[in-house]
């Protein structure tokens, strides 16, 4: 329990009805959460507006409300505080619910299209591997000390993220990394919290469905480095023409990285295999697990974070140079005739571009490349044909198949891809609604030696059709597929 005063320190409201000193039991935007004792803030969502559910959360025991608009009737035993952006006064009001948690751990927040889930998790495993109590707030899973805590969001909502935050301090936890996506910073999930560090790893096309312009998806990514304090690190990635934007208005201590431009922190790939990579960082040679020169940049912003959080160099190298990345992530397993499988979460035309692109520098050149790809419903439709366009460039055979079509027609989306496939590339194009049987056909037209690339769904054990989310693991599937070949 918290008194309402102690609550809103920090928040700039425009009107108060009541005296503030009523004793808060919870905080709660979704009217169908409303417990006796609670403070409800009424959130104008996508779908649904919060402010039409005031009276009911009224009704069920709300004992105060936060709004931007008050409603006709004002129960009198309920104190009211009026508010410019309900989303961002949710994050202030969390955070001081719960003590603000995130000044009492290290907090680094990764940015960016591509890449924020491994750098994310490379920090957690390589923390942990250094000896640190740690957290993780990633797309793939949340983590507090090794214990998984099922994800349904890239970045939480501002009263779940409090709340791991403070499980995280109470455990003894050093450090927290999580993911910060555009989604995030725009709905106001971050309000309220103190970072240490931010990391930029590039910008796509990706999320216009919901911000519209990539302007505004840019603006978004931004937002986060304006917000941070002198106190913290904010980290670029100097190969990508959006990472000077980023250090733009930030009050942050400025720090790049890069394997192509001048670089506080600067990297070379002097091998890329199957296998593995070879790196220059730091002028100091190091081989790693992972694979292709996304991961490499994936790496170097992990190097420069811990550099940046005052760990040592050796040990970090000697740490990173043992770990595997996030799972979904360019995973690859071989047949017993040697086909080889790639499993990768690439959703964008970019991180397919960048895995498939991988695969071309490594094969040996008689090789086919066969790729089985789909794009999401209910999402960014305009990515659709240049995911198509791109797949067909990079690949000796495509297969368009389903992802998670959610509530739209599978066939209509793939539909929407083939518009990317030229005259040329139709030859070597096949469409199959079934992801099962997509994938199977893919290990049926494989070849020893050759190399299948499932894109979109990596980590992911679900597909979402019309709501319901029925098991499928990529991964599986295809190791299944493995075992029928000879």
């Amino acid at each position: 329990m918290r008194s309402l005063s102690d609550i809103i320190t920090g928040l700039p409201f425009t009107e108060l009805q009541g005296s503030a000193d009523v004793e808060i039991s919870s905080i709660v935007f979704d009217s169908r959460k409303v417990v006796p004792g609670c403070l409800f803030v009424a959130v104008r969502g996508t779908q649904v507006d919060g402010h039409d559910y005031i009276e009911k959360a009224i009704e069920m025991g709300a004992v105060a409300v936060i709004c931007e608009e008050l409603p006709g009737h004002t129960a009198a035993e309920v104190d009211f505080l009026m508010v410019k952006d309900s989303a961002a006064a949710l994050g202030i009001v969390s955070a001081n619910f719960y003590d603000n948690p995130s000044k009492k751990l290290k907090l680094v927040g990764v940015t960016g299209t591509n890449g924020k889930t491994t750098i994310a998790t490379l920090l957690y495993q390589l923390f942990r591997d250094l000896g640190y109590k740690c957290g993780l707030l990633s797309t793939v899973e949340n983590q507090i000390n090794g214990k998984v805590i099922p994800s349904t969001h890239t970045t939480p909502d501002q009263v779940e993220l409090n709340r791991l935050l403070d499980d995280m301090v109470a455990q003894g936890c050093d450090y927290c990394f999580m993911e910060v996506s555009s989604h995030a910073v725009a709905q106001h999930r971050i309000e309220g919290l103190s970072f240490t560090g931010a990391i930029f790893s590039n910008l796509t096309h990706d999320h216009l469905d919901y911000h519209k312009t990539f302007e505004n998806y840019l603006k978004a990514k931004k937002a986060f480095f304006d917000g941070l304090p002198k106190t913290a690190f904010a980290l670029t990635n100097a190969d990508d023409k959006n990472g000077s934007v980023m250090l733009q208005n930030t009050k942050a201590h400025k720090k790049t990285y890069g394997l192509k431009n001048m670089a506080d922190f600067k990297g070379k790939v002097l091998e890329n295999q199957f296998s593995g990579l070879l790196l220059l960082i730091d002028n100091e040679e190091v081989w790693f697990k992972m694979v292709g020169s996304f991961n490499a940049y994936n790496l170097l912003a992990v190097y420069a974070a811990a550099m940046l959080l005052d760990q040592d160099h050796a040990k970090v190298l000697t740490s990173l140079s043992k770990l595997s990345g996030a799972e979904g992530r360019f995973d690859y397993v071989i047949s017993p005739n040697k086909v080889i499988g790639i499993v990768d979460y690439a959703h964008t035309p970019d991180a397919v571009q960048n895995v498939l692109s991988t695969i071309h520098n490594i094969r040996k050149g008689n090789e086919q490349v066969i790729t089985v790809i789909g794009c999401g419903g209910d999402r960014d439709k305009t990515k659709r044909p240049v995911m198509a366009k791109v797949a067909c460039e990079w690949s000796d055979k495509v297969i368009l198949t389903s992802d998670n079509p959610r509530s739209e027609d599978p066939m209509q989306i793939i539909r929407d891809m083939e518009e990317g496939v030229s005259v040329k590339s139709k030859f070597n194009v096949a469409s199959i609604v079934d992801r099962h049987e997509a994938i199977k056909t893919a290990c049926e037209l494989a070849r020893p030696g050759d190399i299948i690339l499932l894109a979109g769904k990596g980590h992911e054990k679900y597909q979402e059709i019309k709501g319901v989310k029925n098991h499928f693991d990529d991964k599986e599937e295809l190791l299944n597929n493995f075992k029928l070949m000879v």
